[in-house]
């Protein structure tokens, strides 16, 4: 009946539907959630485009990539530049000159560099055994103390000691005032959040909500081929065991106040405060005028078999688990694994439309 099936109806397979579509191909686009678009999934809430899995801001070095977004929205000028929160200081991110100078009360870059190099030497750090050790020898002792450890710590469930180096290669360490997250030339928020993108990806598609792939296995023989973006270890029943997530939980409310915390996001980067971050969803579009505010409080949290699974733990181990699956996916006939889940690995949003586009060719 179908060309393509396609398992997921977030960015990634949105892409590829509105591409195979456009050249002819019939699509059925099926997701086991009652939304489509995925995780950028936005909804309005008192006037608010709010992010429900988490603040996406999208940002890009590719201009072929953001002329392509650009044709199913309107993006802002929004620029990420977050505020860390250590108990009762706030320091400006990523590290930057104004963080040096709330740190030591500085002024230079010649200043910082000194206090930098000077607290890596007095560790004396030649082969970093853990990430403490890591994080220490790139940027020194005040600044992992202060902003790195607490908040690791809770995106990963356990002390920075029993955490790989590996998991930090580079700490981004700005010697200008400047408060800009990102180094990508292309950057914003589309006008009127996420979700209009994907349904525009999507018009002229056939799409089944609330449908589970794994319930329906008559859809296996539905289509030619199957493109498949769930987790790859659930696609084989966990054969060899599930691989590891971090996950994240979501605690939201609606204030009554029109501004709460005078920033999109907020970092709590000590050990004591629960929540890695505060999102306040109307400065993403520069919201003044809802009388009330919508926030979203951020929580890391173990991740089991059921549960949501986000950010893959690319360790030693779970690399190893997932090319056992890979290999097992390599076998399957006219089924293609595809996107964060089905390929077990982060991406960025603009990352994510030119994996699809990618695959889009070669299914072609």
């Amino acid at each position: 009946m179908y060309d393509v099936l396609i398992v997921g109806s977030g960015l990634y397979g949105a892409v590829c539907a509105y591409e195979l579509t456009k050249r002819g191909k019939k699509c059925l686009v099926i997701d086991k959630r009652d939304h489509i678009a995925g995780n950028v999934y936005t909804e309005t809430v008192e006037g608010i485009h709010v992010h429900r899995y988490g603040a996406h801001i999208f940002h890009t070095h590719d201009k072929a990539i953001w002329d392509y977004v650009n044709q199913f929205a309107e993006f802002n000028n929004y620029i990420n530049s977050p505020v860390a929160v250590y108990h009762d200081e706030l320091y400006n991110l990523p590290f930057n000159m104004n963080t040096f100078s709330k740190l030591w009360g500085i002024k230079t870059p010649a200043e910082a560099m000194a206090k930098i190099a000077a607290e890596k030497a007095a560790c004396r750090i030649d082969e970093p055994k853990n990430l403490e050790e890591q994080a220490i020898s790139l940027v020194g002792t005040t600044i992992y103390e202060k902003l790195v450890k607490g908040y690791t710590a809770k995106q990963w469930g356990r002390p920075c000691t029993e955490l790989p180096a590996f998991i930090i290669r580079r700490l981004p360490v700005r010697f200008t005032y400047d408060n800009n997250y990102f180094s990508d030339r292309y950057q914003g928020i589309p006008i009127g959040g996420y979700t209009q993108i994907v349904e525009k990806m999507l018009a002229g598609v056939e799409v089944r909500l609330s449908c589970d792939f794994f319930d329906h296995s008559e859809l296996r023989e539905a289509a030619k081929t199957i493109l498949y973006t769930g987790p790859i270890d659930r696609y084989f029943d966990y054969r060899f065991g599930p691989l590891e997530y971090r996950s994240v939980r979501f605690e939201t409310e609606i204030l009554d106040t029109p501004n709460y915390q005078g920033n999109a996001v907020v970092n709590y980067t000590d050990s004591e405060t629960p929540y890695t971050r505060i999102i306040e969803h109307k400065h993403f579009e520069f919201d003044t005028t809802s009388p009330k505010t919508v926030i979203s409080r951020e929580y890391s949290a173990a991740w089991k078999v059921g549960d949501e699974p986000y950010y893959p733990v690319n360790d030693g181990t779970n690399t190893a688990l997932y090319k056992r699956y890979q290999a097992l996916a390599a076998k399957e006939k006219n089924i293609v694994f595809g996107g964060r889940l089905g390929q077990y690995k982060y991406y960025d949003m603009d990352d994510v439309i030119a994996e699809a586009l990618k695959t889009v060719g070669a299914l072609l």
